[in-house]
């Protein structure tokens, strides 16, 4: 674990550096690499510091949120945002707060009751833990920051009725856009459709972290009105799994850019990257993985942050298709590269979905491999729109002029 510690300090160092010289003018957002799970820190012109939930347990995916912050020159987490109670997105958060003091909470509010996989103990700890500074979110609700505008717009399955700025019109995407049968984990791990979720505005760059929210949560933020208007980047819904990332929502968005904070296994889906490629305004797609799901419908290599060894995915796109599973169609998941290729901590072939457990959401603690070295993807925003996002893999680095 100390290595890639070390991986990330000096990945990070520059880029660390660079942020507080200029963070007189910008929002600084870093998409922290959690195998799937979902980790992004926000650092205000100001220094204020806004961190969206804590990825897996274990020692992993804390070193590389505790190395993050401190190369971002974050002293205290001055707000802690939960979308959800599963453990790919708190798995950490009670470690990290015995590290770092955080000064607010955020969440929403009582866990799903049918959700098989929150953990009672966790739960209370944090109880314990927020007492006298948490706030149970709901859509409108804001997050004062200094220079920044954070509205609520989804929470605990409740969804933003008043227009932000720029929105307000009627969606045409939500017609052709199905309803329930896309909605499986409602059903399976409910407090995925919970999820708190927000628009962060600076100045003329716009923003939307949605956390899990599942496909008919957003059909019921988005349709038939759309609340939110468009956005600069959007961060994939639920990890580019495809019960997520509706057309009535990423058509909608129009986002320029998106960042995908999958796995190798673990999001990704190919549906989610059709609807991605068909929203009309997207020029750019960045990723924290290589997808197995996705195989040649992944970005291009400069826009993905963690990729595995050329034989691993030569394995993956060369493979048979696997034998259709009982009651499914022929050829129905991902294909699978031989044993010897698959990397540390990714699940064997044949597996599907990952089970219950830090990869998809299970109990916090407990944590899986690392796969190393660990890259992330960084934003510096400027109040006029323009926006530089940074693979920090390859240094490769893209500015977006603001749109008239």
């Amino acid at each position: 674990m100390r290595a890639a510690v070390l991986t990330i300090v000096c990945l990070l160092g520059g880029i660390g550096a660079a942020a507080v010289q200029t963070r007189a003018k910008t929002l600084d957002v870093y998409y922290i690499d959690t195998e799937g799970g979902q980790s992004t820190l926000f650092v205000s012109p100001t220094g204020e510091s806004l961190l969206v939930d804590t990825g897996n347990g274990g020692d992993r995916d804390l070193g590389r949120i505790v190395e993050t912050l401190n190369a971002a020159g974050v002293k205290q987490i001055d707000h802690l945002w939960t979308t959800h109670f599963h453990g790919d997105h708190v798995g950490a958060l009670l470690a990290l707060a015995k590290q770092m003091p955080v000064l607010h909470f955020y969440d929403h509010g009582k866990p799903h009751p049918n959700d098989r996989i929150i953990s009672a103990a966790f739960l209370a700890s944090y109880e314990e833990l927020s007492r006298g500074k948490r706030t149970v979110v709901v859509p409108g609700d804001k997050v004062r920051m200094t220079g920044l505008d954070v509205t609520a717009v989804a929470s605990a399955n409740k969804f933003l009725r008043s227009n932000l700025p720029g929105g307000g019109q009627r969606n045409t995407a939500c017609a052709g856009t199905g309803a329930a049968q896309k909605d499986e984990s409602s059903y399976i791990d409910p407090d995925n459709g919970e999820s708190a979720g927000f628009v962060m505005t600076y100045g003329r760059f716009r923003t939307v972290d949605l956390g899990d929210l599942t496909w008919n949560g957003e059909l019921d933020l988005m349709c038939p009105t759309n609340r939110i208007g468009t956005v600069d980047v959007y961060l994939t819904s639920h990890h580019g799994l495809e019960r997520s990332g509706a057309p009535a929502l990423v058509h909608a968005l129009q986002p320029r850019v998106a960042v995908m904070n999958n796995g190798t296994r673990k999001g990704g889906a190919p549906d989610t990257f059709r609807v991605l490629y068909e929203s009309p305004r997207l020029e750019d797609l960045w990723q924290l993985h290589w997808s197995y799901n996705a195989g040649l419908d992944n970005a291009p290599a400069t826009f993905v942050a963690n990729i595995d060894d050329n034989a691993t995915i030569a394995g993956v796109l060369t493979a048979p298709p696997p034998a259709p599973r009982a009651g499914g169609p022929a050829g129905a998941g991902p294909a699978a590269p031989p044993a010897a290729q698959i990397p540390q901590g990714a699940p064997p072939p044949g597996a599907g979905a990952p089970p219950a457990g830090p990869g998809r959401g299970g109990p916090p603690g407990g944590g899986a491999a690392a796969h190393t070295p660990a890259y992330l993807i960084k934003i510096a925003a400027e109040p006029d729109g323009t926006f530089t996002v940074t693979n920090t893999r390859n240094g490769f680095h893209k500015t977006y002029r603001p749109r008239n």
